[in-house]
């Protein structure tokens, strides 16, 4: 800790270095609350006012947008049901269900308190466990993706384990989905039809935006619900120190799991909330309540996230190699300086990278204040009647849509999933497996046709490495368990049937 104490003492001395990560953190917060403007698009609107500052002054503006773009997410996942960033999926399967059940301080307590644990631990992480950790990320082969990969999309039969077969299809749909576009390897056209957009694949965040956003809107603008009885009398942040102890398991785990997830290059925050999501329903003694308002789901899906900034820092940092999209803008931000990130920016620049470190320490604190003055505010969002709110909406949706590509078709691409989540919905297909599809698949076949290209088409090196050995024998284990549970759930569904 008296490395984080000398980093964060370090950048509290300069008061320039303390505005800039206030103003980045401020502006983080409402591009992750805004649905469709992420931590990205903060950062890459944010790069080009670095040039005229300093490397540190530069990273303390950069830096605060990041944590503050995924610290903000949870806020619109809870309060609309609409995740604000990729990374807070998982928030709204049980964030909104709790918040419309009359308790969203409750609900924005827990994302305020899981973000600030989250993002301190990684950077904890960052500090002391960079090196190391960075050398086993080298050290992983293609083989060892592909079955890391494997791993999870295992965790689809764990998404639906209520209706496996819908689950299942819906898993699968997302698999489809992801083929779209420029094979990752020949550079072949696959499923465009001709449309040239759709050589760069189906964007994400329009499609996260259909079945979130524009299909929540039409359903409650069709079902007319009433105004929910928001409960603001609420002390403290709404929680217990009990409740924190009762999840201290799932927050740790979902932690590693973020940290894991984040420091892996090209997968991120948005498929370490997914992946913590699942291992939380998994492992929990009441899974029937997941998706209606179960705190470990909120738990699992903010504290992954937030642990996965540090994790994408520590390649970054290390070995010059961005965990993420964001992570590839502050690299460009250092280069602009005329710096490499890798084990010589250690050597020849130790006075930044401590910056660096206290920088994220001082924007999760920052970010933790706001949020905690903010949370008896944000719940009145609630409140607003929705022939003021759906409007604003709708126009951010399509304003996000358009923002990530600068492609107008990427409106077509949201209305048309925002049909495929109504059908959905109709026939109860759950949405998280698609999700989790969707974003596993494409990094699934990239990395399998690498190892397949590197072995001469020999399968046998999946086994015969150990690490890709274990992942797969885990993988195995995992649809091995939860078929056992789903035939264990059916025969006691069967003799409750016949008792009644």
């Amino acid at each position: 800790m008296l490395v984080l104490a000398e980093a964060f003492k370090m950048v509290v001395q300069q008061p320039i270095m303390m505005i800039l990560v206030f103003i980045g953190s401020l502006i983080g917060l409402v591009f992750g609350a805004i649905p469709g403007l992420t931590a990205t698009t903060g950062v890459a609107l944010a790069l080009p006012l670095t040039f005229a500052l300093n490397p540190e002054m530069g990273m303390a503006l950069l830096i605060g947008i990041y944590v503050g773009g995924i610290s903000g997410g949870f806020i619109a996942a809870t309060l609309l049901g609409i995740p604000g960033t990729p990374a807070s999926i998982a928030t709204c399967f049980d964030a909104y269900p709790l918040s419309q059940q009359g308790q969203p301080v409750k609900a924005l307590g827990i994302g305020v308190i899981a973000s600030f644990i989250g993002t301190l631990g990684s950077i904890i992480c960052l500090i002391y466990i960079a090196p190391v950790v960075a050398n086993i990320a080298l050290k992983l082969s293609p083989f060892e993706y592909t079955s890391l990969m494997f791993c999870a999309l295992t965790l689809i039969a764990t998404l639906a384990r209520e209706e496996p077969f819908r689950g299942l299809a819906s898993g699968f749909l997302g698999i489809l989905l992801g083929t779209i576009g420029i094979a990752p390897i020949g550079s072949t056209l696959r499923f465009t039809f001709g449309m040239v957009p759709l050589s760069a694949g189906i964007n994400l965040l329009a499609l996260i935006l259909g079945v979130f956003a524009i299909k929540q809107i039409c359903v409650d603008h069709a079902e007319d619900k009433p105004i929910p009885q928001v409960d603001l009398k609420v002390t403290g942040l709404g929680i217990g120190i009990g409740e924190i102890v009762d999840n201290a398991w799932n927050i740790i785990r979902s932690f590693f799991i973020g940290l894991w997830i984040g420091f892996l290059p090209g997968m991120g925050a948005g498929v370490a909330n997914l992946i913590a999501y699942a291992q939380a329903k998994s492992s929990s003694k009441h899974p029937e309540k997941f998706g209606k308002g179960a705190a470990e789901g909120i738990w699992a899906s903010e504290v992954s996230n937030n642990a996965a900034i540090g994790g994408a820092m520590i390649p970054m940092l290390s070995l010059g190699i961005p965990g993420d999209s964001v992570t590839a803008l502050l690299l460009g931000g250092l280069m602009i300086h005329g710096l490499i990130p890798g084990p010589l920016l250690y050597i020849k620049q130790p006075k930044l990278v401590n910056s660096i470190f206290g920088i994220l320490a001082i924007a999760a604190v920052i970010c933790l204040v706001i949020c905690y003055l903010g949370m008896r505010l944000f719940p009145r969002v609630l409140t607003i009647p929705r022939y003021y709110l759906y409007p604003v909406l709708m126009v951010l949706s399509y304003v996000g849509a358009f923002a990530s590509n600068n492609y107008s078709f990427d409106f077509w691409i949201m209305l048309l999933f925002a049909l495929v989540g109504l059908i959905m919905d109709i026939t109860k297909m759950p949405m998280s497996p698609m999700i989790l599809g969707f974003i596993l698949g494409p990094m699934v076949e990239e990395n399998l046709r690498r190892a397949l290209t590197y072995s001469s088409g020999s399968w046998l090196p999946f086994i015969t490495r150990p690490v890709s050995a274990v992942l797969l024998s885990i993988a195995v284990f995992s649809i091995i368990s939860s078929i056992i549970k789903m035939r264990r759930n059916r025969v006691l569904q069967g003799n409750q049937s016949a008792l009644a």
